[in-house]
């Protein structure tokens, strides 16, 4: 029996996977080793020397510490025989196995540090990941990886905050860890995470209103309309700006976070990277008795056709989820047009300044 506060991760992933899977509890205790070392590096902040921007210093360049981070985890990664291959999404090229490792069973697709747009303000930041099988016996090349999430095997992220948490599901529910920096080990803290149904919170940057599809229009302006409209109560929003932060928030108290694909960039599907933010995130979330949705189907059901593919991202609560899909089925039938009375016109005592004054 897993004990919160006096189980480690090692002991949990002997528990929960037994001997069958004891590759996949070594590669994820590997992964543990290099959230360790990633934590040990943000904990540093500008003392670290880590806050220096690549390629010119651009706003949107990459930190010394993304590279950082990315070499920690194929350091700890690739010579223990455990994985056929890793890719990164700082990186959007396979990492081949050194000739001198021997190739394991398992694809790792990894972030190794989401939000550090965040890092500078000294807000929480993440490293996201997500394991497959690999069932061929030549090295995986870049359609290897474009798998369905519904096939990943486990999935997690850390979050470097006050303290740092890991979170994980191998297919048995979503459990939470945190680090005991004293004895250096993982601790089960959370365990069996649960997303209520129902909640009065959501997440959306609203700075994008204006270029959203009308099925998300509707939704957050019920929302924000609260108890004086259909939803008969008062809603409050967050906005983190950091995926893991903000879905971490929705794993411990529920929730809903919206990336609505938008009409700014309409050759875009979405703005969410479906390898390495969506798929390992709705896997944690559905483990959680939470739902994940693209809005029009089911996040873990979409098979990647790219990896640097991005698409539109719902999750949360099953039923703020459900209702989303609902307002897109609407939309997309022509269903949630307004009644127009073949009568009667609006009349109004107010005047109608929506027109531009001559």
């Amino acid at each position: 029996m897993v004990l919160p506060g006096r189980t480690t991760l090692s002991k949990f992933l002997i528990e929960q996977l037994q001997e069958d899977h004891a590759q996949l509890a070594a590669l994820l205790v590997d992964v543990a080793a290099a959230i360790k070392a990633v934590a040990a590096m943000t904990a540093k902040g500008a003392l670290g020397g880590n806050w220096t921007r690549l390629q010119g210093g651009a706003s949107d360049a990459p930190m010394k510490l993304d590279v950082m981070a990315h070499e920690e985890v194929v350091r700890s990664c690739e010579w223990g025989g455990l994985v056929a291959g890793m890719v990164s999404a700082k990186a959007l090229a396979p990492h081949e196995i050194p000739p001198d490792y021997k190739r394991g069973r398992y694809l790792l697709l990894f972030d190794p540090l989401g939000g550090t747009q965040n890092f500078e303000l000294n807000m929480p930041i993440g490293t996201l990941f997500s394991v497959f099988e690999h069932r061929g016996t030549l090295p995986p090349g870049p359609a290897d990886y474009l798998k369905p999430g519904r096939d990943q095997v486990a999935a997690g992220y850390a979050i470097y905050g006050p303290a740092t948490m890991l979170v994980l599901t191998v297919g048995k529910g979503t459990h939470g860890f945190t680090l005991d920096r004293e004895i250096g080990n993982f601790v089960l803290t959370h365990p069996e995470l649960r997303i209520p149904a129902d909640t009065s919170e959501f997440a959306v940057n609203t700075s994008n209103e204006r270029f959203w599809e009308p099925p998300v229009q509707r939704y957050v302006r019920e929302c924000k309309a609260g108890s004086t409209d259909i939803r008969a109560r008062d809603f409050t929003m967050r906005w983190i700006a950091s995926h893991v932060a903000d879905v971490h928030r929705i794993l411990m108290r529920g929730g809903m976070f919206m990336s609505p694909r938008d009409m700014h960039a309409p050759e875009r599907r979405g703005r969410i990277s479906l390898l390495f933010t969506a798929s390992p995130l709705a896997f944690l979330v559905e483990q959680a008795q939470g739902h994940a949705s693209t809005g029009r189907e089911r996040i873990l059901d979409v098979t990647p056709e790219a990896l640097d593919e991005p698409i539109p991202m719902f999750l949360g609560s099953a039923h703020e989820v459900e209702r989303i899909e609902r307002y897109h089925r609407d939309y997309d039938q022509g269903a949630d047009e307004p009644y127009v009375s073949p009568l009667f016109n609006e009349r109004s005592l107010f005047r109608d300044t929506s027109a531009s004054r001559r």
